[in-house]
């Protein structure tokens, strides 16, 4: 029977109770899940394949003792918190060998986004960890919301990172590895503060433990201290973002100034700019113009070495070096006479129509 159909509190608490009691069992369900998903995350990562990574969020079924962990905290029972923890870190051993071996046995020379992005945890990371775990307690305190707990082990994943630490190992790429161990670290402590938060705010026997319990204040002074590290690698996000938006900003200005100033390479009707991109990469950036011309000759290495001098100068003290790549099109066709007026296709300018009493009178006569 569901719980919210108990008759008092404490019934619908001892219900509670028991199927946390379950879910942080170290039964053979978990280990057949934790199995194939580590499986299919491991090979979904391997092939750079976010869809199949996504199918093993899904299967994962770490989240169910973190949540027992959540409430057996707020209970105030150590042993079952341990055997709670004990299961899940075992399911995290099975997962990080299961995916060292995948690792082994593929051997890519270098990994994909799916990979690299679980390597840099930040902030951002921290927030969906902490809503997500509250909105995964509200889920099991409320069955008509059990439908999100699908949503929620996409939103924030726990396998994943910990195959992502299992590859980088088989590479001894060690510092990429802390980096996914981090965001295992932080999913995982976000997920269970956020659950206790939620069940304390939801279930008012569990309010003054929220704020006594000994483990509940280590779990958040836990969470707290990964701001230090979480934070660094926003700033490093931050400082990115922006610099990736000045670069456009700049192309954009460049491409702009060399399709409407006077020296361009698109001044002369023979040239044609298509394109524009900048390799920031290389100092001075290096600016790679596209163009097509008629005229194979063109343009010269004057009119390269001026539009580049011109470039500099509007940019200053930014220095680029601009390298053109053309294209030679060939235009072919007949010459032929222009069609009489009477013949145009096109429709004369709109004009403001007269009335109608002095259009008849204001017809030429037609001599």
């Amino acid at each position: 029977m569901p719980i919210g159909l108990f008759a008092s509190d404490e019934a619908r608490l001892d219900a509670l109770r028991q199927e946390f009691e379950h879910e942080a069992s170290f039964s053979q369900v978990f280990v057949v899940l934790t199995v194939g998903a580590t499986l299919i995350a491991s090979l979904g990562l391997l092939a750079n394949s976010p869809g199949v990574v996504i199918g093993a969020m899904v299967v994962a079924p770490w989240i169910l003792p973190l949540q027992a962990m959540a409430f057996e905290i707020l209970q105030g029972r150590l042993p079952m918190f341990l055997r709670a923890l004990r299961t899940l870190m075992l399911g995290v051993v099975v997962c990080v060998l299961l995916a060292m071996a995948v690792g082994h046995l593929v051997a890519l020379p270098s990994f994909g986004s799916e990979v690299i992005n679980r390597t840099s945890p930040n902030l951002l990371d921290l927030g969906v960890a902490l809503v997500a775990g509250a909105v995964a307690m509200y889920a099991k305190l409320r069955k008509d919301a059990i439908s999100a707990l699908a949503g929620l082990a996409i939103a924030v994943a726990l396998v994943p990172p910990m195959c992502v630490v299992g590859i980088l190992l088989s590479s001894s790429l060690w510092a990429q590895a802390y980096g996914a161990l981090l965001l295992f670290i932080t999913n995982l402590l976000g997920i269970m503060v956020g659950a206790m938060a939620a069940l304390g705010t939801l279930e008012k026997g569990y309010r003054s433990r929220l704020l006594h319990s000994r483990l509940s204040l280590t779990s958040v002074a836990l969470t707290a201290l990964l701001v230090i590290p979480l934070g660094s690698s926003f700033y490093r996000l931050l400082q990115r973002s922006r610099q990736e938006t000045k670069a456009q900003q700049l192309e954009v200005a460049i491409e702009q100034q060399l399709r409407s100033s006077t020296i361009t390479l698109g001044s002369d009707p023979a040239i044609d700019l298509v394109g524009l991109s900048i390799d920031w990469k290389q100092n001075p950036p290096l600016i790679r113009a596209r163009v097509r011309v008629t005229d194979p000759s063109l343009p010269t290495s004057r009119q390269v070495a001026d539009v580049q001098s011109f470039i500099n100068r509007s940019q200053a003290p930014l220095r680029f070096r601009l390298l053109v790549q053309r294209t030679a099109v060939d235009l072919v066709g007949p010459e032929t006479a222009p069609n009489p007026p009477e013949l145009k296709v096109l429709p004369p300018p709109s004009q403001v129509p007269l009335p109608e009493s002095q259009t008849s009178d204001d017809q030429p006569d037609g001599d």
